[in-house]
């Protein structure tokens, strides 16, 4: 049995089904998978089975774009809902609290490194000049151990404090820290100390009145 030879017109299909067929592809190739190819069951076209089966490969291409979408969306989802947890997790642990007009307490509890310095002094900071501050009480009640590292951070952190021109006490040393900061030689004499939170509160309302009251001059001779 011999083949039959292809007219020009049949040529000319199958030349134009072909370009057809690139093109298509090369828009598939841009990410559109929403074209399909013409397919004429009915007719002689000898390509009739590749063209079905590039509809069939665009199709699961599209299907998996999908799902590549949203797979993406889910992850973006869940990448935003980790932020929004990372930073009420910050907000929780730098509870900055007014506890008296122009008094401020920052609870300070774990450990503190680098990074968790640099934010807690941040944000302490600009509490104090947002409220206008004039005391900062910083509360290591919360702590367990320090070492060299940690004092450090804390006298930074009260220098900062008083170039913002507001007072500086740290409260809550307890006997082990204490016996540690002696031990090491550590030097907190740049720090204003105070057993407790309510100590340094009450020594601040204790001073106050007598700070802020008016200077009398003295009366003539």
């Amino acid at each position: 049995m011999t083949s039959r030879a292809l007219s020009e017109d049949e040529l000319d299909e199958i030349r134009e089904t072909v370009a057809d067929a690139l093109l298509t592809l090369s828009n598939v190739a841009l990410g559109d998978t929403t074209l399909q190819l013409e397919v004429d069951t009915h007719g002689s076209n000898p390509l009739t089975f590749l063209l079905s089966s590039i509809n069939d490969l665009i199709a699961t291409l599209g299907t998996e774009q999908e799902q590549s979408f949203a797979f993406r969306r889910e992850l973006e989802d869940k990448l935003e809902m980790v932020e929004q947890q990372r930073a009420a997790i910050r907000s929780l642990s730098t509870p900055i609290i007014e506890v008296w007009s122009g008094v401020l307490c920052l609870p300070v509890v774990g450990v503190m490194d680098t990074a968790r310095s640099a934010e807690m002094t941040s944000s302490l900071l600009q509490t104090i000049v947002e409220k206008g501050t004039q005391y900062a009480i910083i509360d290591i009640t919360g702590i367990d151990v320090m070492d060299t590292r940690t004092v450090d951070h804390f006298i930074r952190m009260a220098k900062s404090i008083r170039l913002l021109g507001a007072e500086c006490a740290l409260t809550g040393l307890n006997p082990h820290i204490a016996q540690t900061v002696v031990h090491m030689g550590l030097d907190l004499s740049d720090i204003v100390t105070h057993r407790s939170l309510r100590d340094a509160l009450y020594r601040y309302v204790a001073q106050a009145p007598a700070a802020k009251a008016p200077a009398v001059a003295p009366a003539p001779g």
